[in-house]
């Protein structure tokens, strides 16, 4: 597939874009206080004194915020910085009580690393792609205004106020709105694995800032545009498709891209200028004097490797490796950490309840999870009750499918009656004729009253019509009332036209 190009009238032009993720550290507490970070309280009901600066007020730095965030960067292959200083980054807005924000410049916690998102055909990647990581550093959030509780007036919440973030810089490695998406995704995913982030973007608890800029082929960088606080994949995909296409056209019709930080209109799918682009001397950036380097001992970086769980990656490679997956399957139930999750639970449960390895039963399992599991609660809607569908319970059903007891579209129907009334899927089975009929000695009656009801059938098969085979298959299942083992009709079919 050709690579992603802006068609302008001077011919292609090439997008070039970075992202700066800011995430939110997964942590009761703030970065520098002891007050809570809940989403949704009321609003400043989680404000300590440090929070709201008052005078004499000393920030001191949470642990576990570090923690989350070194592990992170171990979690990207990053280089962690056993040393790395806080600086104050200083502007005045209403929402920043301080009116400087604590922050790392020059001395990030976490530095260079990597992430690969991988090659998607349909969504326009076409091999495997390293996207390089500048840095990780940790700072603390600001308030939050709003304008829309008081006609003249706008409110200033403040239980943001010092959250910890972990502000995740790309290079500028991604060349269209599906490598960027892709790369969300994957670094969304990889948060929580780890368990750093939630990566609620719907919360503003994961969001992006889009850095775009377009250039002809093969020349240097264009000058830059920065889209603020994007919080949705689709979202960052949209501002990159708009912003590319406008510089574009602001270039082509004479003019130049001015380096500026923008906003995103959701409603109209546009961005729109919000100030002329700040560099770092602007802020007057300076090491905060109120705290002492962070110095990272062995024994602290040596526990945050040992708690990484089994990351994305290397999930996928084993369900191809060790499970026999298929590459779409692997990739889809590593997606999410609740889709894995849910496919461990369920291929434990169902080696027990068949005495299979989990090997021998890890495809059904997985086609199970992905495709007849959703499709069934999916057109239930709201009558399903997922409680009712246990691992366990989806074990027994795909043990009798697996015994040949009953069929794919039993178990479907089965599954049905399970998420919708509860029951026991043996019982439910049996109450319901929901079993299939391996009874040779029936399934043999009914073929051949078929094929002496069809002798000229029978003839052409044997003259070489190998398709007429479907139609005896077909005859057998109506005259079994599709409850005829398909295993066992074929068999004796093969053995009675032979």
């Amino acid at each position: 597939m050709s690579e992603y190009r802006i068609k302008g009238a001077t011919g292609e032009w090439e997008v070039v874009i970075g992202l700066e993720v800011h995430a939110q550290v997964t942590s009761n507490a703030k970065l520098f206080s002891g007050a809570a970070t809940a989403f949704g309280a009321e609003p400043n009901s989680q404000v300590s004194l440090v929070d709201a600066a008052m005078p004499g007020m000393l920030p001191v730095p949470n642990r576990e915020c570090i923690r989350q965030a070194v592990r992170t960067g171990m979690a990207i292959e990053a280089e962690i910085n056993a040393w790395s200083r806080f600086d104050r980054k200083n502007y005045f807005y209403a929402d920043l009580p301080q009116g400087y924000q604590i922050s790392q410049l020059y001395h990030p916690l976490v530095g260079e690393g990597s992430l690969t998102i991988e090659a998607d055909e349909k969504a326009g990647i076409p091999q495997d792609k390293v996207i390089g990581i500048e840095r990780i550093h940790v700072e603390q959030d600001a308030g939050k205004l709003m304008h829309d509780q008081h006609p003249t007036m706008s409110y200033v919440d403040l239980n943001r106020s010092g959250v910890a973030l972990m502000e995740i810089v790309s290079r500028p490695d991604m060349r269209s709105p599906a490598e960027a998406g892709a790369y969300v995704r994957k670094l969304r995913s990889i948060l929580r694995y780890v368990g750093s982030c939630d990566g609620n973007m719907e919360e503003g608890s994961m969001r992006a800032d889009v850095n775009v800029s377009v250039r002809k082929p093969g020349e240097g960088f264009g000058t830059r545009t920065e889209t603020k606080n994007v919080n949705s994949v689709r979202f960052v995909m949209q501002v990159i498709e708009y912003e590319a296409n406008r510089q574009v056209e602001v270039i082509e019709n004479g003019g130049s891209v001015d380096q500026e930080t923008r906003l995103f209109d959701v409603a109209s799918g546009t961005t729109r200028t919000m100030r002329s682009k700040e560099d770092a001397h602007d802020y007057r950036y300076f090491p905060d004097p109120d705290l002492l380097p962070l110095e990272l001992d062995e024994d602290f970086l040596a526990e945050c490797r040992a708690s990484l769980p089994e990351l994305p990656d290397a999930k996928r490679a084993r369900y191809e490796g060790e499970l026999g997956l298929t590459p779409y399957n692997a990739r889809e139930l590593t997606a999410e950490v609740e889709t894995f999750a849910r496919f461990e639970t369920l291929l434990a449960e169902t080696a027990q309840a068949t005495g299979k390895s989990e090997k021998e039963i890890a495809t059904p399992v997985a086609n199970w999870a992905l495709s007849v599991a959703p499709g069934v609660m999916k057109s239930l809607g709201e009558e399903a009750n997922p409680s009712n569908a246990t691992a366990k319970a989806q074990a027994r059903i795909l043990a009798m499918q697996d015994k040949g007891e009953i069929s794919g579209g039993q178990a479907k129907e089965i599954y049905e009656i399970v998420l919708r009334d509860g029951g026991d899927p043996e019982a439910i089975a049996d109450e319901k004729g929901l079993k299939q009929v391996s009874d040779t000695g029936a399934i043999e009656a009914a073929i051949d009253a078929i094929i002496a009801a069809n002798q000229d059938k029978v003839a052409e098969y044997r003259g070489g019509k190998d398709k007429l085979f479907g139609f005896f298959v077909g005859q057998t299942m109506k005259a079994m009332h599709g409850k005829a083992n398909p295993a066992v009709v074929n068999q004796i079919l093969k053995d009675k036209l032979a």
